[in-house]
């Protein structure tokens, strides 16, 4: 029995890269998907190989910045294949700039692109099967966010990148602590992978190019889809609320933000005294990870 037999699925940006990775996965895994890219080429190209190979997928062009346009991979889903179990948020584009010359429109496209691209296909899916789950339906739903490096720890160049990565991060959180309740599991993934993003900047074409002498290919997208694959299958239901990174064969947790031991003083601090007392603080903390670039 194949993992994701029957099992229907959108993924946005599957035109190319992780995306048209994940799609051929799932698909593979006997999953029905819906090609989801703004680019019509290349999502009809990823789902022709889908057929090609024995599978069932079809094309949706929404756009996933558009709160009404990005109902429709819900309904195409739901009239197509009969249901929907799997969101999987992956589209994504880069604006790189250090902070000091970003423009606001540079800040507002990766926001849309990345943040609000996250909310919007996941809304309309989430009161699909929160009407399912209040119909005494069972629900074994999931939805599998896209994260980055660059959110966990930061990235030179990339404030906009980051913020918005980190934003889903912290979407992903609340996600699972709200939707657990209706049958719905939710984590995200950092991927360390060749995409078109990182084909883009000379440096990291250069890092991540493909080797040539047969060895490993470390950063090939379909090294991340199978964890996406197995997130959004029935295996996975008591897994929610993780951010895993993944890199080449290895799998880890993002372990998050804690709470140090601190110091308490019992009363309120004068500002005079807290010199005294954050060098206690920093000393008992373990120091962030840098930030991509330094």
């Amino acid at each position: 029995m194949k993992i994701c037999q029957d099992r229907v699925v959108i993924i946005s940006g599957a035109g190319s890269g992780l995306g048209a990775s994940h799609a051929k996965a799932f698909a593979a895994e006997g999953a029905c998907v819906i090609v989801n890219d703004i680019n019509e080429e290349a999502a009809r190209s990823v789902v022709d190989d889908i057929i090609t190979a024995g599978g069932q997928a079809a094309v949706n062009t929404a756009n996933i910045t558009d709160y009404q346009d990005s109902h429709n991979p819900v309904q195409q889903a739901i009239d197509l294949f009969g249901d929907l179990h799997v969101v999987v948020n992956n589209a994504g584009i880069t604006r790189d700039r250090m902070f000091a010359s970003m423009s606001e429109s540079e800040w507002d496209q990766i926001i849309a692109v990345h943040l609000k691209g996250h909310f919007c296909i996941s809304s309309h899916a989430v009161q699909y099967w929160r009407q399912q789950s209040k119909a005494n339906k069972e629900v074994a739903a999931r939805i599998i966010n896209t994260t980055s490096g660059a959110g966990l720890q930061g990235s030179i160049g990339q404030s906009n990148y980051a913020a918005a990565k980190a934003g889903i991060v912290a979407l992903t959180l609340n996600q699972a602590a709200e939707l657990n309740r209706y049958g719905v599991a939710v984590n995200a993934i950092a991927p360390a992978a060749r995409t078109a993003m990182t084909t883009a900047v000379d440096t990291l074409a250069a890092y991540m190019a493909k080797p040539q002498d047969g060895s490993f290919d470390y950063f090939a997208p379909e090294n991340v889809s199978p964890l996406v694959v197995w997130l959004g299958s029935r295996a996975s239901e008591k897994v929610t609320g993780r951010v895993f990174e993944v890199a080449g064969g290895k799998i880890s947790i993002a372990d998050g933000w804690r709470t140090t031991a601190g110091v308490d003083k019992g009363e309120r601090w004068q500002p005079a005294e807290i010199t005294t007392a954050m060098d206690e603080i920093i000393q008992k903390s373990n120091p962030a990870q840098k930030p991509y670039g330094t």
